[in-house]
């Protein structure tokens, strides 16, 4: 909200109302929250669908998928799959589809303190951040660096501040960390000690699974306690398209699923490159992976919380350069979203990152663009949908912060119109013309469902030239820097007691100052 209306006699009511509309609403009346229903927005038709279920299944039945682990092997031919001789596994028809038909139609992302624990069903949409970039964007000086863990730790504690970030899934890596394991284990602490909100995170190497759920048993306070409110997940990609598994990342989701860790089952193919280049190829090859993958995950441990994570990507076929800003890329996503659908399983696809190099109007277009029309179709986890930038190299906390604003009118979008007799205010419009004052301004209708019925920017600038020029003319990514420092500036609400913290640092060479 920006009114910045100059003092006048009635500024001590416009100044109570600002103070009324600042103030944290109920969840009930929030004009917008996590979860809100999409779907409306539909690319695709049911023949479509039809034909793409039935394109992966064949390519399940009869390309199949190489590379599986030794133990993967021995999972998936006891579930059925056959092995050829070409080293390749097979998935019959029948098996994939008493897959689908068993398989999880809701799943529960929890939180670490109960409050934002997200359900994962039908057209619930939910935005946040993912990704591995390996640079920070500096948006003051328009540079980019390496990323730290203390990025991280402060990327989590500004998105557990932003009301329409939902989830933190790891934006970027710790390049300041050489070690993978210490890298692994400290991503987790970063993270854990900086929201509250469900967290995803990767692992390098199945040996570091162990050591990380001690720790997550230690934060959770005991194994028992984890395994019934588990707070991170496992975000996998477990494919390496095309239709190949990554035999190090596949032994790893079997240790996660064990330990009892939700697993985003990743397939990210670029258009063109590993995957076809037409949008309804590359979701076939997704969808096919990721059916495989669900096999995989039922084979292991069946009912095992996991989300269909079909994540194709676009190219600029001029270049060979990722486009993830693209109007290709946002139909990819909404189009996997109802492949989502049309299985009813929990899914989650890439929307709202940018091709730019800094938070400016090229960032804005692609970033809604995508957004919108992934909420639009009712994807459940909008992954990378805040701060990411240079497909997928680098990450800004000024872009994250904007972002927030961004999403916000993107789930405003996603919640539709509501006709009822209410809404439709021929009430009102009696009692404005008939002897009122001509004008809707003010009355008890229009301040009742001023905070239910719109949402209100944080930082985006609704003033007029006159009051932007009285005010010194400022600069929306200043505005952001300000709202960073504010949040970096305060104690993470998420912080280890320090007993914890103290054991923890004892256990795990913690690379965080204390």
């Amino acid at each position: 909200m920006n009114d910045h209306s100059r003092s006048t006699p009635r500024s001590g009511g416009r100044a109570a109302r600002r103070a009324a509309r600042a103030a944290a609403l109920p969840e009930h009346l929030r004009p917008v929250r996590p979860g809100l229903e999409g779907g409306t927005y539909e690319p695709l038709g049911q023949q479509d669908m039809e034909r793409i279920h039935a394109a992966a299944l064949d390519a399940l039945e009869t390309i199949g998928l190489a590379d599986a682990p030794p133990s993967g092997i021995d999972y998936l031919v006891s579930a059925g799959c056959a092995l050829g001789d070409d080293g390749r596994i097979r998935f019959p028809r029948a098996l994939v589809e008493d897959t689908i038909a068993r398989a999880n139609r809701s799943v529960t992302l929890y939180s670490r303190d109960g409050k934002t624990d997200l359900e994962l069903s039908g057209n619930r949409v939910h935005y946040g951040t993912a990704g591995a970039a390996v640079s920070m964007v500096d948006a003051q000086g328009r540079n980019y660096r390496d990323s730290t863990v203390q990025d991280l730790h402060d990327a989590a504690r500004i998105c557990e501040q932003l009301d329409n970030i939902h989830f933190v899934q790891r934006p970027m890596v710790c390049r300041d960390i050489a070690d993978n394991r210490e890298m692994d284990l400290n991503t987790i602490y970063a993270c854990c000690s900086g929201t509250y909100k469900h967290i995803g995170t990767s692992f390098t190497d199945p040996s570091y699974v162990a050591p990380a759920m001690e720790m997550l048993h230690m934060i959770a306070g005991g194994e028992d306690k984890w395994r019934e409110r588990p707070f991170v997940s496992n975000s996998n990609c477990f494919v390496v398209p095309p239709m190949k598994f990554a035999t190090e990342s596949c032994q790893v989701m079997e240790e996660c699923i064990k330990a009892g860790m939700p697993v985003l089952l990743l397939s990210a193919g670029m258009a063109g490159a590993t995957a076809p280049s037409t949008i309804a190829g590359a979701i076939v090859q997704a969808t096919a992976e990721c059916l495989a993958g669900l096999v995989y995950v039922n084979a292991v441990s069946p009912g095992a919380p996991a989300v269909i994570g079909t994540w194709p990507f676009g190219l600029d076929l001029r270049t060979g350069a990722m486009s993830v800003g693209s109007g290709e890329q946002a139909l990819l996503s909404a189009g996997c979203a109802q492949m989502h659908k049309f299985y009813d399983m929990p899914g989650g696809a890439a929307a709202g990152a940018s091709d730019a190099k800094l938070p400016d109007m090229q960032a804005g277009w692609e970033q809604m663009c995508s957004n919108i029309m992934a909420g639009l179709s009712g994807l459940n986890m909008v992954y990378e949908a805040a701060g990411m930038h240079a497909s997928l190299l680098g990450f800004c906390f000024e872009s994250l912060i904007l972002g927030d604003d961004l999403i916000g009118q993107a789930l405003r979008c996603v919640r539709g119109i509501e006709v009822n007799d209410d809404t439709l205010a021929v009430d009102q419009i009696a009692e404005v013309c008939l002897g009122g004052p001509g004008h809707y301004l003010g009355t008890d209708a229009t301040l009742g469902r001023m905070q239910a019925d719109y949402v209100y920017p944080t930082l985006g600038d609704r003033t007029s030239p006159k009051e932007w020029a009285e005010l010194g003319k400022p600069d929306l990514i200043a505005r952001a820097t300000a709202r960073k420092e504010e949040i970096l500036g305060q104690p993470s609400p998420a912080r280890f007691d320090p007993a914890l913290d103290a054991r923890i640092r004892s256990r795990f060479n913690i690379h965080l100052p204390a």
